[in-house]
């Protein structure tokens, strides 16, 4: 099955941090662990906060470079991929509105060891790594927000890895659309993802068409509602669960 192709990261352009601006008011809503700090906290935090749009293709994140932030998707769709040793693109996962990412490299300040690059044009908060650890050192509910992250995103991966192992089409769009569901990591999505199917197929590595087909089987199976823009989910934990095997060819 042929996979599509999306700029890679020697192609694409980085985000530069001197097109940030301050968040607005009506931006906070989109920050899901704010409502864990204290007043003093809040107000540090609003006050270090910026904000990017990302054109389709540039980076906010690459590998090698020191981290600077700790990031969150307000708006839009990225993606967390690297490299092979052959230079063949790996997807990790993608990541939909609501979602905050790095949070381990953020705590080791340590480089990147992966790319996160814009799928459509998007709006990209983060605050400042001093600010991240000043929180980390005096704030009980930030600390049990970030355990929490770190402790679903290991679970988003052994899940990912099993995904790669599937034969089965179906069955990997079916999975990597339960992971873009994930209601603590991506809080933001709700019950219906924006995502176009050429999206979807750059992060599961099939092409339009093929993914058109997994969709409609989907859809049949009453796990999830093809609509205008997006893709809402009827059953998270069938999507988690799928296991079609498609029937092997026949031999003449």
């Amino acid at each position: 099955m042929p996979s599509v192709s999306f700029p890679s990261a020697r192609q694409a352009s980085t985000v530069r941090v001197s097109r940030s601006r301050a968040i607005l008011p009506e931006e906070l809503s989109a920050i899901p662990w704010l409502d864990r700090l204290d007043g003093q906290e809040r107000a540090r935090v609003v006050d270090d906060l910026r904000v990017v749009s990302v054109e389709p293709g540039e980076l906010v994140c690459r590998v090698g470079r020191p981290v600077t932030y700790w990031f969150g998707v307000i708006d839009g769709l990225l993606k967390m991929s690297n490299d092979t040793a052959q230079g063949m693109p790996i997807t990790f996962t993608g990541l939909p509105p609501g979602g905050w990412f790095g949070e381990g490299t953020v705590l080791k300040r340590e480089a990147y060891r992966y790319n996160i690059q814009a799928l459509r044009k998007s709006l990209v908060t983060g605050i400042t790594v001093d600010t991240f650890h000043w929180l980390l050192d005096r704030s009980i509910g930030f600390n049990r927000h970030v355990m929490m992250q770190l402790n679903e995103r290991l679970g988003q991966f052994i899940a990912a890895r099993e995904i790669d192992r599937l034969g089965s089409a179906n069955a990997r769009v079916a999975r990597s659309l339960g992971s873009l569901f994930h209601p603590v990591l991506y809080p933001g999505v709700g019950s219906l993802l924006r995502i176009t199917q050429q999206e979807l197929g750059y992060l599961v590595g099939l092409s339009r068409q093929r993914v058109n087909e997994a969709l409609q089987v989907l859809q049949q199976a009453r796990l999830i509602g093809v609509e205008y823009g997006g893709l809402r989910v009827l059953d998270l934990d069938g999507l988690r669960r799928y296991l079609d095997a498609e029937p092997a060819p026949t031999v003449a």
